[in-house]
């Protein structure tokens, strides 16, 4: 029997069911003796209980943080870092372009340069060289005296780079965490999604495992007298986690277990501003402090990402590394600029993609491809496509009949084992990835054999499709409940990200009193309760769409709205609006 629709909302402005999620009431009971009702609710949603709810509400990092030694290859790592450390060796970290590479790289080179140590940094260039370690990049490294290779976001599947190192007899130690069948030809492959890791540490970006690798390898060095015998002061790995708080709200991991202290803390550090790179951004992006994951995850993120998009691709990592304010400004200056850049081939780009996959609305996935689609975008274009259409993307940008491509899913569809499946079964050159995002190359002469691939790999995706266009809301509030209250109880439950996911309050029966266009594509609203009590909303980038089409017809009507709640401080005044996602008329 089909699970009946929550304020009789079957079908709304953009086409979806609404469902009020389930709650354990014996939980949420319990929580009800200490805590607020809708703070209850909440963590009763997440399945927090009353005696996890202190905990869960205040993280602390020495209380989340696993034992590094229970990844596998860890130990090796450690001794191999160790030893070049203590004989001077030449050390290099060869990284990914995107925030997460970035802020690895960064990570191991702040803490090797603490110990007089800096490190060589290898980023390879985006559009000649592609992702990941080659063999001729492990040639340059040797030529350059390195002995020893640190991959970080990348290297578990580069078997041929890793081979190179190995014939030039450089040793290669991996810190990865995308998953892998085959373990790498390396002297250590820490990486929680490799065969044989029992670490259950799956949900880790890479800077996570690249900081769980510092704290072990710090401890080795304290242990064996390294700082002791040098008269040097450890470095302070809590002045690291802006970078990894950074880097796990930008790779989209879930928000769970240590990874929620990471941001909390990573947040707490990033406010600070005491890393001269993101001072220098947040002053061209002229954002203050204090700063949420939407910052991270929206301002410096796509600034950080846009050097490896369209510029130099080792530009986030020299701006995250950058020591002097002047320097950094300019990293900054450059990156803004990149990233207006992007934001133009971004524009051009979506309008074909939205075109073509508006033929594939019958589909169970989108797959859009163009000539001279530049691939630095190609993955943005794929999560607007996802957004827009409800459902898996694959978007390929080809050149001289090259393909590079990017996908971005839904939950409950893994198109990193599909893409990797397809690589495989050789219906396209490369792919891999995780399963909420994934690259892939080919050929323009395979993109159709790919569809038909991915057609009958989504033979068995019926549920996880239906579910995508479900709605699920949290709690329930009025105007007159939005308030700045509610804001600060919803962020208590926080940071919010994936597998966290910011909360969802449904409004309804509210009257539409004013409603807009503002800018060039966002609908602005006043809506109203049944005491009069009015609230501020927006839907962000709703002209032209259904939802925008649906708000901009209720004027004067009666209409239930979901959304989520934020707050911010104008002249002085704090002031709460409603971001929505979805409407429905009241019938």
């Amino acid at each position: 029997m089909s699970e009946a629709a929550a304020f009789g909302v079957a079908r709304s402005f953009s086409g979806r069911r609404w469902l009020l999620k389930a709650v354990d009431t014996d939980i949420e009971r319990d929580l009800l003796r200490d805590i607020s009702p809708v703070l209850s609710r909440l963590l009763a949603l997440r399945g927090i209980t009353a005696s996890e709810a202190a905990d869960y509400l205040t993280p602390k990092l020495k209380h989340l943080l696993p034992d590094p030694n229970i990844l596998k290859d860890m130990a090796a790592a450690v001794a191999r870092v160790s030893a070049a450390l203590e004989a001077g060796e030449r050390i290099a970290i060869f990284g990914d372009y995107d925030v997460d590479g970035s802020t690895s790289a960064a990570l191991l080179s702040d803490f090797l340069t603490a110990l007089g140590a800096p490190p060589r940094i290898y980023i390879p260039d985006r559009m000649t060289e592609g992702y990941g370690p080659s063999p001729a990049a492990m040639r340059v490294l040797h030529t350059e005296g390195a002995r020893l290779v640190i991959t970080v976001d990348c290297g578990a599947a580069a078997i041929a780079a890793l081979e190179e190192a190995k014939v030039l007899g450089m040793d290669v130690v991996v810190l990865d965490h995308h998953r892998v069948e085959v373990p790498p030809p390396a002297l250590a492959h820490v990486n929680p999604n490799q065969p044989e890791d029992t670490s259950g540490l799956g949900h880790l970006c890479a800077a996570g495992v690249c900081f769980l690798f510092l704290v072990a390898l710090n401890r080795h060095l304290r242990d064996s007298g390294f700082y002791e015998t040098r008269g040097m002061a450890e470095p302070d790995l809590r002045l690291f986690l802006d970078l990894v708080g950074l880097a796990t709200i930008c790779d989209v991991v879930p928000l769970s277990g240590v990874n929620r202290a990471f941001v909390r803390f990573g947040l707490g550090q990033i406010s600070t501003l005491s890393r001269p790179g993101l001072a220098a951004l947040a002053g061209v992006a002229g954002v203050k402090a204090p700063f949420t994951p939407y910052h991270l995850g929206y301002v410096f993120g796509p600034r950080i990402n846009a050097g490896g998009r369209v510029g130099r691709s080792s530009l986030g990592v020299d701006l995250l590394t950058a020591r002097e304010s002047e320097q950094a400004n300019d990293f900054a200056a450059q990156l803004d600029l990149h990233n207006k850049e992007r934001q133009a081939i971004e524009k051009l780009i979506l309008e074909e993609a939205i075109a073509q996959g508006a033929t594939q609305v019958n589909a169970p996935f989108i797959l859009v491809s163009g000539e001279g689609w530049h691939p630095g975008v190609v993955g943005i274009v794929a999560g607007r496509l996802k957004e827009r259409f409800a459902k898996p993307a694959f978007v390929a940008g080809f050149e001289g009949g090259m393909g590079r491509g990017s996908a971005r899913s839904i939950p409950g569809i893994d198109l990193g084992g599909i893409i990797r499946a397809a690589a495989q079964a050789k219906v396209i050159e490369y792919g891999g990835g995780h399963a909420m995002a994934a690259g892939f190359s080919l050929m323009s002469g395979q993109i159709e054999g790919f569809r038909k691939f991915v057609e009958d790999q989504f033979s068995s995706t019926g549920p996880a499709l239906a579910a995508a266009n479900d709605l699920s809301l949290d709690a329930v509030s009025s105007p007159a409940g939005a308030n700045v209250a509610l804001v600060q109880e919803i962020a208590a439950a926080g940071p919010f990200g994936a597998g966290n996911p910011e909360p969802l309050l449904v409004l309804p029966d509210v009257r539409v009193a004013f409603a807009d266009i503002v800018g060039k594509a966002h609908v602005k609203l006043r809506l109203g309760g049944g005491d009069g009590k009015m609230l501020d909303a927006i839907a962000f980038r709703a002209v032209g769409t259904p939802l925008g089409d649906g708000l901009l017809a209720a004027r004067g009507r009666r209409i239930h709205v979901a959304g989520r709640v934020r707050q911010d401080e104008w002249n002085g005044r704090i002031r709460v609006q409603l971001e929505i996602e979805d409407a429905a008329p009241v019938v």
